[in-house]
């Protein structure tokens, strides 16, 4: 009886054992799994109620194969992974947006320019006119496109994290189920069940970045990479969206607990969710800051070299592109209803950052969005003395008047791109002449030169006035019989807001006349000035050209894209060392597991001939009593 026993014991747990290793060889590609392993025992006297020694074998135990570290290790690499990728994925979509050659902006940029230039050759041209006019819709157009494009990202991001916060609560859920499932009895669940929770896990990371953390009895806790619960014990947290306090249109990710909804610290997340919140932050507000800020420099820089001009009417210029105003839009907090209204002040010290203006019941303070640092300010907000920030002056409502503690959000271009647009549409009105025409007087004898004549001051009201330069004596001249005014070969003269530059030796008597310029003029002095705009250092205080802040503005945005694929690639390794680390210890090995079925089927088949010899001495047992 006891070989008999034995015999069947044996193949009993070898059939077990052939059975799990069949099971590791079926889920070899099935992602999460870890091994099992069944732990041989031998079989005590009293399983069986037998009182003979040695009655064989058992299975003591189906040991799962995993190592919490690396599995942690894991956990942490793969939540990063997911952020970076997801940043890398969206940074490289607008670097291709103004790379392109078929989306950027430079193409239509030179072609606008291009257009100034031929119109300069050739001001009385109707055909040279309309052209311009054609390249700067067209311009216009492409700078709204491009903004649209952003808005529509944004739009994305939105759509994300709402897809994210579903998939959060579904993936928390499912954890604390099976958390309630294992209770606290660990030994008991099977390895399956653990394999499932794991993946969970891993997928939950994925999208918040965070830790695992097993308590007590063998249930895991899930909490974000800034600390917060999404999972303790078999209680899930709840994950939702919540609109921006300052910008309503934008999604933020927010957790409800006890009947609160709390804004996450966006910043602080990991994982998909991480990687929209950061590209957001680091690549979409900034390069649409940025465009923003190069249209509203370039349009701004265009319009007011037009109104130096004249057109073929004789009227002087005005605006050739228009433009919205900039953007301060109050916190949801609020309480008094108090507004800003902001206009453009500076070019040349716009900067384009979004900053957070905030009232203390006295002052106002300002602090980049970003950042949070500190940045100057000046001025009481009145409109006899405006607040001036960053190039952008506002003026503060005096109805209803601000509380102590309301923010406001200034955006100083984020929104210029999407407004700009061409403000005139008769050809006649392009401003291509110089107002002014200087002459000297064909009575003169001295040798006398005027030339470099340019306007100045195109608001000064005396502009288009008729002037006389009239020299005394050779050293002296007045201008409109006031003077005198000493006189140097060479030197400028200035009146009226124009300039021009008087050369050689005026000999006493000589005149020289400032006049209007007539209407329907050939004159292309201000068409000249126009096409080199483009080369003008208007920015960052006069030292950055607006071609320079077009190269700037696509160098910006492929370097935020490169650094995001090199981080993402260099995270990639990290993971795949990591998941190497994991699967060497609880991963499938298929020649491991073809050893251990070809020496668990032999064991098989020599229990199943114990069997068989246990049979033929109980049949010669009773063919001996028979």
């Amino acid at each position: 009886m006891s070989v008999l026993s034995t015999g069947t014991g044996a193949l009993i747990a070898f059939q077990r054992a052939l059975a799990t290793v069949s099971h590791n060889v079926a889920n070899v590609n099935t992602e999460g799994y870890s091994r099992q392993r069944a732990e041989f025992a031998t079989r005590s006297p009293t399983d069986y109620g037998y009182g003979f020694v040695g009655n064989g074998v058992k299975i003591g135990d189906i040991q799962r194969i995993a190592d919490q570290l690396a599995t942690s290790r894991l956990l942490d690499s793969g939540g990063e992974l997911a952020r970076l990728q997801q940043l890398s994925g969206l940074s490289n979509r607008v670097d291709k947006l103004f790379s392109d050659n078929a989306t950027n902006i430079a193409g239509m940029w030179s072609s606008f320019f291009d257009s100034v230039s031929a119109l300069s050759s050739n001001a009385a041209g109707t055909a040279e006119r309309g052209d311009l006019l054609s390249q700067a819709d067209a311009l216009a157009t492409r700078f709204r496109q491009l903004d649209g494009q952003l808005q529509a990202l944004d739009s994305e991001v939105n759509n994300g994290l709402v897809a994210g916060s579903l998939e959060i609560n579904r993936l928390a859920a499912e954890i604390a189920r099976i958390n309630g499932t294992i209770g606290g009895n660990l030994s008991a669940a099977s390895p399956d069940l653990l394999d499932r929770r794991d993946q969970l896990v891993s997928e939950l990371v994925g999208y918040t970045g965070g830790t695992a953390v097993a308590q007590d009895g063998g249930m895991l806790n899930v909490f974000t990479a800034g600390g917060q619960p999404l999972v303790v014990g078999n209680q899930a947290s709840t994950t939702t969206t919540v609109a921006d306090p300052y910008r309503p249109e934008r999604l933020q990710l927010a957790l409800s607990t006890q009947g609160t909804t709390v804004a996450l610290d966006q910043r602080t997340l990991g994982g998909r969710i991480g990687g929209l919140a950061e590209f957001r932050a680091s690549v979409l507000d900034p390069a649409r800051a940025e465009l923003g800020r190069l249209a509203a420099s370039m349009a701004e820089t265009f319009n007011a070299g037009h109104r130096a001009g004249m057109d073929l009417y004789g009227d002087m210029g005005g605006d050739l592109f228009s433009l919205p105003a900039p953007t301060a839009v109050g916190h949801a907090g609020n309480t008094s209803g108090a507004s800003l209204q902001a206009t453009l002040a500076d070019t040349g010290a716009l900067t384009g950052q979004n900053l957070v203006l905030r009232f203390d019941g006295s002052a106002w303070t300002a602090t980049r969005a970003d950042t949070g640092v500190a940045v100057p300010m000046t001025g009481t907000g009145t409109a006899a003395d405006p607040l001036s920030v960053g190039g952008i002056a506002l003026v503060v409502s005096s109805v209803p008047p601000p509380a102590a503690g309301d923010r406001f959000l200034l955006q100083p271009t984020a929104g210029a791109a999407a407004g700009m647009g061409v403000a005139i549409t008769d050809p006649s009105r392009i401003a291509a002449a110089t107002p002014v025409s200087a002459r000297a007087d064909l009575d003169n004898v001295g040798t006398g030169a005027l030339s470099g004549l340019k306007v100045d001051d195109a608001g000064d009201p005396a502009l288009l006035n008729d002037a006389l330069i009239e020299f005394i004596d050779a050293g002296q001249y007045t201008i409109d019989g006031t003077g005198p005014y000493p006189f140097t070969p060479g030197q400028t003269i200035s009146a009226n807001g124009w300039s021009v530059t008087l050369d050689g030796a005026p000999a006493a008597g000589d005149q020289f006349r400032i006049a209007r310029t007539a209407a329907r003029s050939g004159d292309n002095g201000n068409a000249a000035l126009l096409a080199n705009l483009d080369d003008a250092r208007v920015l960052n205080g006069g030292t950055v050209s607006l071609n320079g802040a077009l190269a700037g503005l696509t160098t910006q945005v492929g370097s935020a894209a490169r650094q995001a694929q090199y981080s993402a690639d260099a995270q990639q390794v990290i993971h795949d060392e990591a998941q190497a680390a994991r699967d060497s210890i609880a991963g499938v090995n298929l020649d491991e597991e073809a050893a251990n079925m070809l020496r668990l089927q032999q064991a098989y088949q020599a229990a199943a001939q114990v069997i068989s010899t246990a049979d033929t001495m109980f049949q010669s047992i009773l063919n001996a009593v028979r």
